[in-house]
């Protein structure tokens, strides 16, 4: 009884600090973190019916099945199931379609939030959680010592449970455990043998392990685990089955029908105009040429079209219906799958888990289904999908690399791969062939006119001319954030407007 009504207590407390501090990003939102944790304790510290710091007696202890936890080796059991219960339950919601979508917003949220991923809903997720177990702790240390006050949770245990994180590897689950071990024993041992050789009492022990953390800092930032996982595979890397059920694929729209629709788009940013009353129209079944110098405002307008950045004036339309002002994740909904001019890769993450990102949206399961392993069907099914993917852009044989080990021309096609996962209508290249040699990009190009046989319709942002005038259907030309051009890739080609604009003068 009351567990539950701590558990529903702590969630409702947790939505409300979460809504508040996760607002924060860099180095304010562990500060706000702390902030909460200093105000908690004075506040609970001057609660009288509480007890204040004097804190509550005569907890009585937990029964199970009517019989009485007394001892602390009765206690021990429980602690432990407790801890690994809560462990194996992380483990397996960080290796489900919704624990991809965790670990993807490492690095920033742009990426996830481009294929369907709810990254503020996620942070909320995470938070309460987190702070579910927290209670779930507390109630157990109440019952253990039958006794609680807030100096068990000051500033100077917070501060020691971060090291305790840090000594073990904030990546790894069981990095924790690790990390509570090593440091318990250390200051152990050390509170001994630190007085013995400086030859006076004193909290020593509290130095040394301070220089330890600036050491881990410094030389070994994912802690004891990250060390030991280039020896021992510590960390659980998702695998495709040999098969599954196919997944359900987005009806493609007749050859000819109007899908992407701008109207005098135009963004500024203060004073200054990136993109001003440009406008044109993308059919299906066609692969159009966004092109300009650098600084045009191509990025900027695929920005635009994808949601990331909100239109100052104009319109933009997709298969009829206005998308501008809508969220990246709802504009991903519609049927649009983007690549990025910079990589958007989670480096430490498998080719196979950062492909699988891209069909978020494809699969329903969500968090508590995850925490129980329900939706193992759905995830073989994502995976296979993924697996499928990769195989169809030459790089099935790199499933299980870590992404952030593949050259930079692979993964360009990492991310095109990823982005077909998404079953889009609509596909939006941002310079796929940077990088990429000549025989890559041959093969891309071959890989693009696939698709459009297939029915994909293609948005392209690319500087190789060569590559874009044998590829492309129409070209829109962009200078200074101006719409100067647009037709056929040999009418461009010959306009003097263009080639003014890209060798700065005609003779």
């Amino acid at each position: 009884m009351t567990l539950g009504v701590g558990f529903a207590l702590t969630a409702v407390v947790a939505l409300v600090l979460g809504f508040l501090t996760l607002r924060l990003s860099g180095h304010y939102l562990p500060l706000g973190t702390i902030a909460w944790g200093i105000s908690l304790y004075y506040l609970f510290g001057n609660l009288q019916w509480l007890g204040g710091q004097t804190g509550l007696s005569g907890i009585p202890p937990i029964s199970i099945f009517g019989r009485p936890l007394e001892s602390g080796r009765q206690f021990f059991y429980l602690i432990w199931l407790a801890a690994i219960g809560a462990l194996l339950s992380i483990q397996n919601l960080l290796d489900s379609r919704s624990g991809r979508a965790i670990r993807s917003l490492r690095g920033g949220g742009l990426m996830a939030e481009s294929f369907g991923v709810n990254t503020a809903g996620m942070k909320i997720v995470i938070f309460v959680y987190a702070a579910l177990l927290a209670a779930l702790s507390g109630w157990l240390y109440a019952h253990l010592l039958r006794f609680v006050n807030p100096t068990p949770f000051s500033l100077n245990f917070g501060i020691e449970y971060l090291f305790m994180v840090v000594v073990g590897g904030a990546g790894y689950v069981w990095g924790a455990i690790l990390g509570a071990a090593l440091l318990t024993v250390l200051r152990e041992w050390l509170s001994d043998v630190l007085p013995k050789l400086v030859g006076q009492a004193g909290e020593f022990e509290i130095i040394a392990l301070g220089i330890l953390l600036v050491l881990l800092l410094q030389r070994a930032r994912g802690g004891v685990m990250g060390l030991l996982a280039g020896l021992l595979p510590v960390g659980t890397k998702a695998q495709a089955p040999p098969s599954a059920a196919v997944l359900p694929v987005r009806a493609r729209p007749p050859a000819g029908e109007c899908l992407l629709d701008v109207r005098r788009a135009t963004k500024r940013f203060g004073g200054l105009t990136a993109v001003s009353k440009i406008s044109f129209e993308l059919v299906a079944g066609e692969i159009l040429g966004l092109i300009g110098p650098n600084g045009a405002g191509k990025s900027t307008t695929f920005n635009l079209v994808t949601g990331v950045l909100r239109l100052t004036e104009g319109e933009i339309h997709f298969r009829g219906e206005r998308i501008a002002g809508l969220p990246s994740r709802e504009v991903a909904k519609r049927g649009i799958a983007r690549t990025f001019q910079h990589v958007h890769l989670r480096p430490n993450m498998t080719v196979l888990e950062n492909v699988a990102i891209g069909a978020h949206l494809r699969g329903s399961k969500g968090v508590l289904a995850a925490l129980f392993r329900l939706e193992r069907e759905e995830e073989k099914r994502l995976l296979v999908e993924a697996k499928k993917q990769l195989e169809r852009v030459g790089l099935g044989g790199e499933l299980d690399e870590l992404a952030g080990s593949l050259p930079l021309g692979s993964q360009r096609i990492l991310e095109i791969a990823r982005a077909l996962c998404a079953d889009p209508v609509l596909l939006l290249l941002d310079e796929p062939a940077a990088g990429l040699r000549y025989k890559e990009k041959q093969q891309l190009a071959e890989l693009l006119r696939k698709l459009k046989a297939e029915g994909m319709s293609v948005l392209l942002v690319e500087h190789d001319m060569d590559f874009v005038m044998h590829l492309v259907d129409r070209l829109v030309v962009m200078h200074f954030g101006e719409k100067i051009a647009e037709g056929l890739p040999k009418d461009v080609q010959a306009n003097p407007v263009v080639v003014e604009a890209y060798l700065g003068g005609v003779e």
